[in-house]
């Protein structure tokens, strides 16, 4: 691989003949894609199980399958997007004909996030595909392997003068904040999120932040608990809890909060054991990403523990494994540490409420959050939660699953981010929509030329009139 500045000089070289490629041209390059990612699924498996053992069968649920789904999703509508579209023609603009074009931004730079390494940096990269540009892309160095996986894979499909790959540290992102792009992806946290805002900002560089936050979970009165107990901890606790839409903090009715406790320690028995030694050796619960995160999360438990809260199951971990243990901890109140930031690890908060409007209120209290999940049986109920809450996708009565939809957009709000993709909207963020009217051989527009005499006046106010 040549130096960054190299790179990015020779897809600036090369950008017009990426932008002028057809639909043809840029659905062979994704089928090429897919044939890759089927022919190295193993590789993948194998680098993501030695940076935190992350199971082959979640690898491919989570990293593999929504990326064929991308691809096979892009393939089939490619055509129809790159199409201009035309748009109507008022009546004041008489003798023109309107549309609108997707046209290539030019140069993309991604930076993806550690936890889903594959997933995160490939999707955007299906879109980046789909429009013509060209990228540079920047996986995590916490998932060491990974990512030198991803330097190999990539190197293997694209001339880097189209797509090219830079492993290393956060110093190798901010060499690569300092060149100017024409969209910036960023996967990460609110913290570095506004970092590299601030560096797109030199060059008014538009960027797509896709954050995290505190997603709430609410389950009222009438949900079902045994389903709710068993979608919520698959949500909470897949990746082990180290997902940007993962459940971070429950709502629930006081009523049901016993059912549901009784219910999920059921689940999580059935799934990873019946004692924390058994969990502990389960093959399909993956390890924190370094000692970092492990010693962050035992003492944001360990704090709130001090405050009151109360281990239902799990608070155990082993440093030497970067393992913690699926926990539920109850008795939390806003004002525990637990409350206080992103969770990003493998415990579930549980409080409680007594009205609905208190649940409302809590959510509403703090940032708007990447995802809100509800469960309930109660239609009026679930209609007011989503009218009284904001976040950037929501499921109701599950988890997760909102992002699998390639015909939904995906992305935040405020401090959780701004912008989305998947699909057309994956598409639309990468792509320029440039207005363009073309004038026929009538020209309406002429009567209104100056001087304004009072028969232009007249025609000028007999337009406004009609538009009334």
């Amino acid at each position: 691989m040549h130096d960054i500045k190299e790179v990015y000089e020779k897809q600036r070289a090369n950008r017009w003949n990426v932008a002028f490629t057809t639909a043809e041209e840029r659905i062979a390059k994704l089928i090429k894609l897919r044939a890759a990612i089927w022919a190295r699924r193993e590789e993948l498996h194998k680098a993501m199980y030695a940076d935190f053992r992350k199971n082959p069968g979640e690898v491919d649920l989570t990293e593999v399958y929504p990326v064929i789904a991308e691809i096979n999703h892009t393939i089939k509508h490619l055509k129809h997007w790159m199409k201009p579209k035309k748009v109507k023609t008022p009546f004041f603009l008489f003798g023109t004909k309107s549309e609108l074009r997707y046209e290539p931004k030019g140069l993309v730079l991604v930076l993806s996030p550690w936890n889903y390494p594959f997933n995160l940096l490939i999707n955007p990269l299906v879109a980046i595909i789909a429009t013509g540009n060209c990228a540079i892309l920047k996986p995590s160095s916490k998932v060491p392997q990974t990512a030198r996986f991803l330097k190999s894979f990539i190197s293997g499909i694209f001339d880097e003068n189209e797509v090219a790959l830079f492993e290393g540290s956060a110093a190798i992102s901010d060499q690569l904040l300092e060149y100017q792009f024409d969209h910036i992806f960023f996967t990460g946290s609110p913290k570095i999120g506004k970092a590299v805002m601030t560096a797109a900002a030199k060059y008014l560089t538009p960027v797509t932040l896709e954050l995290g936050g505190k997603s709430p979970v609410i389950i009222d009165s009438s949900a079902n608990i045994r389903k709710s107990a068993e979608r919520l901890m698959w949500g909470k606790f897949i990746n082990a809890g180290q997902t940007c839409i993962a459940p971070d903090y429950l709502l629930i009715h006081e009523s049901r909060q016993q059912e549901f406790i009784a219910e999920s320690k059921r689940v999580l028995e059935e799934r990873f054991g019946k004692t924390e030694e058994a969990r502990r050796k389960n093959e399909s619960f993956c390890r924190l990403v370094s000692d970092g995160a492990l010693e962050g999360l035992v003492s944001m438990l360990g704090e709130s523990v001090k405050q009151g809260a109360k281990v239902e199951i799990g608070g155990v971990s082993t440093p030497g494994q970067r393992y913690m243990a699926p926990t539920l901890l109850s008795n939390v109140m806003d004002h525990h540490a637990i409350m206080q930031e992103e969770i990003f690890g493998p415990i579930l908060p549980i409080l409680t409420f007594k009205s609905l409007d208190e649940a409302i209120t809590a959510v509403q209290s703090r940032e708007k959050p990447l995802a809100l999940y509800i469960f309930s049986e109660n239609s009026t109920t679930t209609e007011k939660l989503l009218k009284s809450t904001t976040a950037g996708g929501t499921c109701v009565n599950s988890v997760i699953l909102h992002v699998a939809n390639n015909d939904l957009p995906f992305g935040g709000i405020g401090q959780s981010g701004m912008g989305n993709y998947h699909g057309f909207f994956g598409f639309c963020t990468l792509s320029h929509e440039r207005g363009v009217l073309k004038q026929g051989k009538v020209d309406v527009f002429k009567y209104f030329y100056p001087p304004y005499t009072d028969k232009v006046k007249n025609m000028i106010m007999t337009a406004i009139k009609y538009l009334g």
